[in-house]
């Protein structure tokens, strides 16, 4: 009887209980505010694909809006047969694989012994590491230290600036610094030593921040053109996103213009449509299976414990 009158108060004050008219507003706002921002990154993708699916004529005369007119796929045969196309996008492969791997080693390298406070020195070598995220040595000087190395024109100089970034490596220390200090004791008396000790128990004990890490430079190498824009000129080695740099900047189609054959049922516009959506394939590919860790990696480094 008791168990009834205490449900029945709980249910009068649930029903006492209501929303606010600043909660409803702050409601409203929040899903008008996602609906449009999700609009404004849905419109223009729907419309890359309904030019890169439309006949020549409808794009030219403008009535492609978010559905495609006069269907056709050989923009897409035409792209797929691209040599400069399919080289970019290995070459791109590639520098996303090799920079990765080698970017989250000497990340890991550079974190474990900056996470031990009985490194001499720690404070002030974390100080130096530091600055480098506030000042950087500057375009120019970089380059010419890029020009003397012979590094110019070379595939390794679109990772190797770029192998030691200091807020990933603060992000790994951090998640070092949380595990017990326990773990590293008994392995010493096991006769582990530092490299030993990385590589069987901190380096398997870490792989949720590994795999944040290694996502976060895999986007950043896959995403980058401004390294090949400064130092590659050769066009075996451009990567993917220079070369769409390149068709996007000539707006006009001059890029494609003298290379797309006449005979086919497609225009310059549906061509950059087609290239841009095929690039952003891989990517899309990888990203929906391990976007957890991109929001579970930057508070699994920064909150020690």
């Amino acid at each position: 009887m008791d168990h009834k009158k205490a449900l029945e108060g709980t249910n009068t004050t649930r029903g006492v209980i209501k929303t606010s008219f600043s909660e409803k507003c702050f409601s409203v706002f929040n899903y008008t505010f996602f609906i449009v921002m999700g609009l404004t990154t849905l419109l223009p993708f729907m419309n890359l694909i309904a030019k890169s699916l439309s006949s020549e004529g409808a794009v030219i005369s403008g009535q492609v809006g978010l559905l495609p007119v006069g269907v056709q796929f050989e923009t897409y045969k035409y792209v797929l047969q691209d040599s400069m196309f399919l080289n970019s996008l290995k070459v791109s492969i590639f520098l996303t694989i090799i920079g990765t791997a080698c970017s989250l080693f000497l990340t890991t390298l550079t974190a474990y012994p900056l996470s031990k406070y009985r490194l001499r020195g720690r404070k002030g070598l974390l100080l130096i590491f530091v600055f480098t995220m506030l000042f950087s040595g500057g375009l120019i000087p970089t380059y010419l230290l890029m020009q003397n190395l012979n590094l110019v024109n070379s595939f390794p100089v679109l990772f190797l600036p770029a192998m030691v970034n200091v807020y990933n490596m603060l992000i790994i220390k951090n998640y070092f610094e949380g595990l017990p200090d326990e773990l590293e004791e008994s392995a010493k008396l096991d006769g582990a030593g530092n490299i030993r000790i990385l590589v069987s128990v901190i380096v398997p004990l870490s792989l949720p921040v590994m795999a944040t890490i290694g996502l976060f430079f895999a986007v950043a190498f896959w995403n980058d053109y401004f390294a090949a824009m400064i130092y590659i000129t050769d066009p075996a080695i451009k990567p993917m996103q220079l070369y769409l740099k390149e068709l996007l900047v000539s707006s006009s189609g001059d890029f494609l213009k003298d290379n797309v054959d006449a005979a086919i049922n497609a225009t310059p516009q549906s061509i950059q449509a087609s290239s841009i959506l095929l690039a952003t394939i891989p990517i899309l590919l990888v990203y929906p299976f391990l976007q957890k860790y991109f929001v579970k990696g930057v508070l699994v480094g920064s909150v020690k414990g």
